[in-house]
């Protein structure tokens, strides 16, 4: 009753950590760390072992935040499993995944029961109990991490079939692990109760397997029921993970009632539950779209408080002692993931290049594993939390290790489209326009009256001939080649360009774009464009679009709203200028604005660094790689773009 009344307080205490272990995460990811490591570190920091910000009686308390975290976690994994994008290599991802998980679970529940004698939780155990703990060990290693994996294949931009083969194993790995941990938590509790395995447990362990199954669709059809509600998408994510904290009350309940009830105790699997009804939503449902934003918008918050939670239920005595376990189960993991992915690989006959390769995207964990562990830690008191421990830990090292290993892997498989670094700049400014038309010249034409050095690039075919015979002057570099390949565009020395202006047919536009962000990363890409549906995939290679259909309607609105602005942007002040420049003096590095020595003329507009603009003042410090709008008369701007730009230039 006193922890009741108190929980009011606790749970504003653990909010205030949580905030904490939001930021740390932040720096842990500043760091080049995994965001869960820092949540787990503030837990573990702010426990009882350490800071004592919070009790054992107080963590307690707080188990319905684990059981709210474990159904999301379970939702996120069934809905990361969706059919459709993997049956093209259903055959190659299912023997992979088999094999995989045969030889994990195998080869990991070996190693932990030929380890038994060095875990001190489990010195105590018959030889049965120590194989069932092994066998609960080796199925948690099978878990993998699919946010991670999305993650970084959305990162790396990559695309082919081993990216599709790499997230498809570790979709179904993750959906598979739950099953069978299920089974095994089950033949845990019955061995160590002292219930011997024969063909009735089996048979209520198939009972109860379907039960949690048919629950599962039921659970689809109340979600079903909340997403077609009219209701704001925050009340909706309330309902969702109240039902997912239903499932946990109601699994007790059955357990409970069962016991008193009946010779048999039937043990509800809570996260095969969560599962199957996201599956069912993901997969043959309306509303995949709507839930997986909904899983996507809660996640971060779900995750801070889950594995803050966790860390603060740490054993700092026993991660002491078991941590060079945890090293161990951690290198005998990448083995048998090893063994598994090449064998799983040659029997699915990918190549050998791959199958060499397949085990470094296998390597990572997170959510589930350590989902997994925490649920042991509390079916089964006592022993469970060294068991969680020692899982965490080498869950931990998993995901430290595992993302490196997965884009090393992607990388030397050609399949990441990360942007190229550009070239530095040489003093000239380049600009490369692919297309021949009346817009084209004059745009061409237009920038050398600005000092650029432009090369107007098209098809050489018989209309592109035909149009450059019609040009009445050779002032412009205009070059034919036989189409927009990387090689073509080498032989227009597009490293060297400042500028692309792409006024293509829309397709070739985003083909140039790839090329582009892939090989020469320049940095201002505009691309003449109608196709909207293209628009997204445009601005994910940070291309600047124009839209005729829209443009000069948009353009005559900014007149009306702002003729100034307007008539300066456009060039209508022939006396001055607008123009971008960047800052590559390192003798300016570190300098504030007031303290540049800048014609009288000329003003500071805004500076852009990287992908933010600064609100500019006085004091805003100028950093090398800055982009600086000015405004002035163009003689006056020629003067402060040497003093940006020029390495020996006065301050």
């Amino acid at each position: 009753m006193e922890l009741l009344q108190e929980l009011p307080l606790t749970i504003t205490s653990f909010a205030l950590m949580a905030l904490a272990s939001w930021q740390i995460g932040r720096l842990f990811s500043y760091l080049g760390l995994p965001k869960i490591s820092g949540y787990l570190f503030t837990g573990l920091i702010a426990g009882p072992f350490i800071l004592g910000f919070a009790t054992v009686a107080e963590i307690e308390s707080l188990r319905f935040i684990d059981e709210i975290s474990l159904a999301f976690i379970a939702f996120a994994a069934g809905s990361e499993l969706y059919l459709p994008e993997i049956r093209g290599r259903l055959r190659s991802i299912g023997l992979v995944t088999a094999s995989i998980v045969f030889v994990t679970i195998v080869g990991g529940t070996l190693a932990v029961f030929v380890l038994a004698d060095f875990i001190p939780f489990m010195q105590e155990f018959p030889v049965s109990g120590q194989v069932v703990i092994a066998l609960m060990a080796g199925t948690i290693m099978v878990a993998r991490s699919p946010s991670v994996a999305i993650a970084l294949i959305t990162e790396l931009r990559s695309r082919g079939p081993f990216t599709q083969m790499a997230l498809g194993v570790t979709v179904i790995s993750d959906v598979v692990v739950i099953v069978l941990f299920a089974i095994s938590a089950d033949i845990a509790g019955a061995v160590l109760t002292g219930v011997s395995v024969n063909l009735g447990l089996l048979l209520l362990l198939a009972v109860e397997i379907a039960l949690s199954i048919g629950l599962g669709y039921l659970l689809s059809r109340l979600l079903l029921m909340v997403l077609n509600r009219h209701w704001r998408l925050w009340v909706k994510t309330a309902v969702i993970l109240l039902l997912g904290f239903g499932v946990f009350l109601l699994s007790s309940w059955v357990r409970d009632y069962t016991h008193d009830n009946f010779p048999v105790e039937i043990l509800l699997e809570p996260l095969l539950i969560c599962m199957v009804g996201s599956f069912i939503i993901n997969n043959y449902s309306k509303c995949r779209l709507e839930f997986s934003e909904i899983l996507h918008d809660v996640g971060p918050f779900v995750y801070v408080a889950f594995f803050t939670l966790v860390g603060t239920g740490l054993k700092l005595d026993i991660l002491a002692q078991v941590w060079p376990i945890a090293l161990a189960l951690a290198v005998i993991r990448v083995v048998v993931i090893l063994i598994g992915s090449f064998g799983g690989g040659a029997l699915a006959g990918d190549s050998s290049k791959s199958n060499r390769h397949k085990w470094m995207v296998f390597v990572t964990q997170a959510g589930v594993a350590l989902g997994l562990a925490k649920e042991v830690a509390v079916e089964f008191p006592g022993w469970g939390d060294a068991f969680a421990t020692t899982i965490i830990a080498m869950v931990v090292l998993n995901e430290i290790v595992g993302p490196i290993l997965f884009k090393m892997a992607l990388n030397r498989m050609g399949e990441s489209r990360v942007q190229a670094e550009a070239a530095p700049f040489d003093g000239v400014r380049d600009a490369i326009v692919l297309g021949l038309t009346p817009q084209s010249v004059t745009l061409a034409r237009q920038l050398q009256a600005h000092h650029w050095q432009v090369r107007v690039a098209a098809l050489d075919n018989e209309r592109m001939q035909t149009r450059l015979a019609l040009l009445d002057e050779n002032s412009l570099d205009v070059r034919l080649v036989p189409d927009f390949s990387l090689a073509s565009l080498q032989s227009l020395e597009a490293a060297q360009a400042d500028s692309f202006v792409l006024m293509l047919s829309d397709e070739e536009n985003l083909q140039v774009c790839e090329l582009i962000y892939q090989h020469f990363g320049t940095e201002t890409v505009v691309v003449h464009s109608r196709d909207r549906e293209l628009h997204p995939a445009l601005q994910e290679l940070g291309a600047l679009i124009v839209e005729p259909d829209t443009a000069v309607v948009s353009l005559l609105e900014q007149f009306v709203r702002a003729p100034s602005s307007s008539t300066l942007l456009l060039g209508g002040e022939h006396q001055q200028e607008i123009v971008d420049i960047e800052m590559r003096n390192a003798l300016l590095d570190g300098i504030t604005l007031r303290e540049l020595r800048l014609p009288l003329d000329v003003l500071i507009l805004s500076v852009r660094r990287g992908q933010q603009t600064l609100v500019s003042h006085g004091h805003t410090q100028l950093k090398l790689g800055d982009k600086v709008t000015l405004f002035g008369a163009p003689d006056k701007l020629d003067e402060a773009m040497l003093r940006f730009e020029n390495q020996t230039a006065p301050t």
